[in-house]
């Protein structure tokens, strides 16, 4: 009895040990099932096992009997497999093997560390054509505490070990596939397969414009096409509203006009039929004075000399004074 309290005086001892060691032995990743191994191939039933969590049982088998946990939590050499670990699941484990008299057979400790699982890389690149090469990242969210690698054509380049990498472009000739990994102590994840393709760019355009500035004077001009387009409509409307007044106002004269000539020619004719025109005949031309002397006689001369008298007819009727109408082609009597 005093030699099983010795042991588990020891045992304890070296528990706790254990535990004020801050080192991690084994590490695992959230989610993972890690084995912590025990590896005693002399395992029988008739041996006691027993393993602890941070001083607390966890699995316990007698006599082929088990009494804390699953049997399908130890192996056949004694390991001890872990399921769906969680940050909880760290700390420090102790495994203990006796005999069937109380003896210590084998014994094993470590620590268990759980971290985050190492994040799935994404590779990005850029060619660089000024000095003909290829840069490639490898990009993720939280670098820190990883490890990176690049593979080439699935094999792996062991001088790179930076997130970036810088290839000639030479060698991109052909399809070449680039991957990279990133890893921590727990787990370790690939990136998608790249395959970069660096065409050559065509030469720069001799105005140096960008598309921006493409982009703008398009726009530009078509916004001044719109607008003049909207002021030639407006001038064409205008005009036409011009003519259109126009139009009305040279009827309204033509109206005018069309009635002030149809009152002249209904006034004109009838007014000249009833007050005719008289016509006076142009007189002869008459002879010279001395042709007349030698010609008239003394009584003919005499009766040219008196002067002339209207008959006793003609004197009693005096013709009532009528205003002269107005003549189309007016006469001058010539003296």
């Amino acid at each position: 009895m005093a030699c099983f309290t010795a042991v588990i005086f020891l045992f304890g001892f070296i528990n706790l040990s254990a535990e004020n060691k801050g080192t991690c032995d084994v590490y695992a990743a959230v989610g993972q099932s890690p084995v912590l191994p025990l590896a005693y191939e002399k395992l029988a039933n008739s041996h006691v096992l027993r393993w602890t969590h941070n001083n607390t049982i966890v699995f316990y088998r007698q006599q082929g009997r088990v009494s804390v946990g699953k049997p399908d939590d130890i192996s056949a050499t004694g390991s001890l497999m872990l399921r769906n670990v969680k940050f909880s699941s760290a700390g420090a484990y102790r495994a203990d093997v006796l005999q069937h008299n109380g003896t210590l057979a084998k014994t094993w400790a470590s620590r268990l560390c759980v971290i985050d699982k190492a994040p799935k890389p994404e590779v990005r690149y850029v060619c660089d054509f000024k000095s003909s090469a290829v840069n490639l990242e490898c990009v993720v969210a939280k670098p820190e505490d990883l490890e990176f690698s690049w593979t080439l054509d699935k094999k792996t380049l062991p001088s790179e070990t930076s997130p970036r990498l810088r290839i000639s472009l030479n060698q991109l000739k052909g399809e070449r596939s680039f991957t990279c990994s990133v890893s921590n102590r727990a787990s370790r994840d690939t990136s998608d397969t790249v395959h970069p393709t660096c065409k050559t760019p065509p030469p720069p355009s001799l105005l140096c414009f960008t598309s921006t500035t493409v982009t703008g004077a398009v726009a530009g001009g078509a916004a001044l096409t719109l607008l003049l387009i909207t002021i030639i409509v407006a001038l064409c409307c205008c005009k036409r509203c011009n003519k259109t007044q126009m139009r009305v106002k040279n009827k309204g004269e033509l109206r005018m006009l069309s009635m002030n000539r149809r009152e002249l020619d209904s006034i004109g004719p009838e007014y000249e039929t009833m007050h005719p025109t008289e016509t006076h005949p142009l007189p002869s031309p008459q002879p010279s004075p001395r042709a007349c002397y030698h010609k008239v006689s003394q009584p003919e001369a005499e009766t040219a000399n008196k002067p002339p008298q209207l008959s006793a007819a003609a004197e009693g009727q005096k013709p009532s004074p009528v205003p002269k109408p107005r003549t189309k082609n007016p006469q001058t009597t010539s003296i």
